[in-house]
């Protein structure tokens, strides 16, 4: 006998439909044909076990299983349920009226229990474009799919209640009030804020700059100034996520496997801080089985690199890309996938090895050849696509005693917010574009116009620093943000000259 089941898979974060068919006829031997990985190809004793703990039969007859289109490689343990599905209807066990209707989804352990799997969003996402009814996945991934509407989410938690559902024995309803159990009414991330910030007056109204108009920016001080403490309070300043921001970042974390059995749609941006030690691989994605790496699971939020020079060389030049794109093309032998990363980059680091180059009080141990070399661990195209380098001075004693409190984080985020609706209004028909950061050579003219006077002290600067033509771009676009933050229509000179003092690590012997 011969029937077909649905499942999918994904490359990158874009699903593609499976057609599992199976074909039970006269033999022994049992094959999975249609380039399955090895976790498929094991599934047999899986299966196997979870149909006889549960009180079905093994057909002992030849088993054939085609996994369409033969082309695409299929990676994954959630094509255990379909596959056993597939068998038990094959072999007389199940009824087959609702096989075309419904996808299906999980991993088998040997007692008959489905685990949690990766990747369940896209899947859903793709079930309801391509017309199925509903969707059978593990209790564990029930929260994660029920963000998708228009389409029935069958959560089952072992084989038996979903060949009861094929069957026509478990009701919808039954399913339907399980899955409430799994969702999260409220998410509150932030325990830290702005106010816990004493002085760095100047460093927090350039955070908040950033924030606004969707700047990366740089932090340079000595050890203790408080680079990391600023900059891990950025997301409380940061607009809440759309909601297609948030679908387009759960699908993300949702391939990875990081979204969790409790956990439905994401609101929070994320936050990444990968460790000095990270491989490029790590940063950028790939592998011999394809995932996402830190910069795409930063996407919508805040990628956040701390001691940046440790950061191995080749890691860091890697950014390059996606810090202009918003993407990550990753192409191997075997497969090619892209990967959103439209993240805003933060990063801190010392101003020399020993890290006080800079402080007022204490002497640098470090000679110039050393601290050349230091720094040159930053190309100077790297550091050019950073719009912000901020050095961040110790804070003195009179400061870090006082109990005045300082600005809120609530405060700043209402600003950011009012200059993000005048950016909003800006680009609303423009496609691809939300962001003073992202604006093309076009509307930067049309956008960023300086009178006289602001001409003339970015003619200074320009000549001056050596500002490079990529640097000249991004000042117009720092001074439009800051124009927007203070509601001005107009570029005024002191927009750019404040802007213009964010770029003070142009100078020679800051860019190897």
């Amino acid at each position: 006998m011969l029937v077909k089941v649905y499942s999918s898979t994904f490359r990158g974060i874009e699903a593609t439909l499976i057609s599992i068919e199976v074909h039970i006829s006269q033999g022994i031997r049992f094959f999975i044909v249609g380039l399955a990985d090895h976790s498929i190809r094991e599934s047999q004793q899986r299966i196997e076990s979870a149909l006889t703990n549960n009180g079905y039969a093994w057909p002992h007859y030849r088993v054939v299983i085609n996994l369409a289109p033969a082309d695409i490689r299929k990676e994954g343990s959630h094509f255990d349920l379909p596959l056993a599905i597939g068998i038990l209807a094959a072999s007389g066990q199940l009824d087959t009226s609702l096989l075309e209707k419904y996808m299906a989804l999980g991993e088998l352990s040997l007692d008959g229990g489905l685990a949690p799997v990766r990747g369940v969003l896209p899947m859903v996402l793709l079930a309801r474009k391509l017309g199925f009814l509903g969707v059978l996945v593990p209790l564990g991934n029930a929260a994660e799919a029920s963000m998708v509407e228009g389409i029935k989410v069958i959560p089952v938690s072992n084989l038996t209640e979903a060949a009861s559902f094929i069957n026509g024995n478990l009701e919808a309803g039954h399913a339907k009030a399980k899955l409430k159990t799994g969702r999260i009414q409220a998410e509150n991330p932030y325990s830290s804020d702005f106010s816990e910030v004493k002085g760095q007056e100047l460093v927090k109204r350039a955070m908040m700059i950033a924030a606004a108009g969707r700047h990366h920016i740089l932090l340079i001080g000595s050890p203790g100034s408080g680079k990391s403490m600023i900059s891990r309070r950025l997301p409380t300043i940061l607009p809440p996520m759309s909601l297609e921001e948030s679908l387009e970042t759960t699908v993300i974390h949702s391939v990875a496997g990081k979204v969790g059995s409790e956990r439905g749609i994401i609101r929070a941006r994320p936050f990444r801080t990968p460790h000095h030690s990270i491989s490029n691989i790590a940063m950028i994605g790939g592998g011999s089985s394809p995932q996402p790496g830190e910069i795409s699971m930063a996407h919508n939020g805040v990628l956040f690199l701390d001691e940046l020079p440790e950061f191995r060389r080749h890691v860091l030049e890697v950014l390059r890309q996606p810090l202009e794109e918003q993407e990550i093309h990753v192409s191997r032998a075997s497969y090619r996938v892209i990967y959103p990363s439209d993240f805003m980059l933060v990063a801190a680091m010392n101003p020399c090895p020993c890290g006080y180059y800079t402080h007022p009080d204490r002497e640098c141990s470090c000679g110039p050849g050393i601290i050349r070399r230091y720094l040159s661990r930053i190309s100077g195209p790297l550091l050019d696509r950073i719009d912000m380098h901020v050095e961040v001075a110790p804070v003195p004693f009179e400061k870090l005693s006082t109990i005045d409190c300082a600005e809120d984080s609530k405060n700043m985020r209402e600003r950011v917010i009012s200059a993000r609706k005048i950016q909003s209004e800006r680009f609303g028909r423009i496609k691809g574009v939300q962001f003073n950061a992202g604006m093309g050579s076009a509307l930067r003219n049309q956008h960023c116009v300086l009178d006289r006077g602001g001409q003339t002290i970015l003619r200074t600067a320009t000549e001056r620093l050596g500002l490079s033509v990529r640097a000249y771009d991004r000042i117009l676009k720092l001074a439009r943000t800051i124009a927007d933050l203070e509601e001005s229509e107009k570029i005024l000179t002191e927009h750019v000259a404040e802007a213009i003092n964010y770029r003070n690590l142009d100078r020679e012997g800051w860019s190897g």
